[in-house]
């Protein structure tokens, strides 16, 4: 029988989930089978629930640790000494990056989130909130003290997180510019149009 294939750096568990991350980036979680899963790291299906419970742990798991890095993120750029706009720039940057570098899974955890089981999926859905809430409240601070432009904060949140959910596009662009070219652009028209 074949056995899942990892290094010394990545657990079983973690190339199911990372196996899982792209396939429900594919086809969609509901869609998307344990059979095809099995295929996906090379052994049967049975072979899975030696490492992980079921499919909807792995949609759980995916998105918890989505999750959790923005929020440590988040908790990071809130402590700096640094003015709201360079907070809000550090926190497209992020978004950004995790779009490019980790893109199945934040991709699932942005799209697929609504999956998920109770009580998770209220935690998921209320952590998604208070994010949002937080980065306003930066941009709200921001306002005060006259370094960005008297705007609706919640607005300019809903704006430049779907911008960023939008690198969707980019990566499945044919012909797209360098992944620092977009990052630079992205920040240059989202950013420029809060500073006061």
């Amino acid at each position: 029988m074949a056995r899942i294939k990892t290094t010394q750096d990545i657990s079983r568990k973690e190339v199911i989930t990372e196996a899982a991350a792209t396939l429900f980036k594919e086809k969609g979680y509901k869609a998307a089978s344990m059979r095809d899963l099995a295929e996906q790291v090379g052994v049967e299906a049975a072979s899975l629930y030696n490492h992980i419970k079921s499919k909807s742990e792995l949609l759980h798991n995916i998105c918890v640790q989505v999750a959790n890095d923005f929020w440590e993120h988040i908790h990071e750029v809130e402590n700096k000494k640094c003015t709201g706009v360079e907070k809000v720039e550090a926190i497209l940057r992020y978004h950004i990056r995790e779009m490019i570098t980790n893109y199945e899974k934040v991709y699932v955890s942005d799209r697929e989130w609504k999956h998920l089981t109770e009580p998770y999926l209220s935690n998921f859905h209320t952590q998604r909130r208070e994010y949002r809430k937080k980065v306003a409240s930066i941009i709200e601070q921001g306002i005060h003290k006259g370094e960005i432009k008297p705007i609706d904060a919640p607005t300019a949140v809903l704006i430049i997180l779907h911008a960023v959910s939008g690198i969707d596009s980019w990566h499945r662009s044919k012909q797209k510019i360098s992944a620092a070219e977009l990052e630079a652009n992205m920040v240059t028209i989202l950013i420029d149009g809060l500073r006061k």
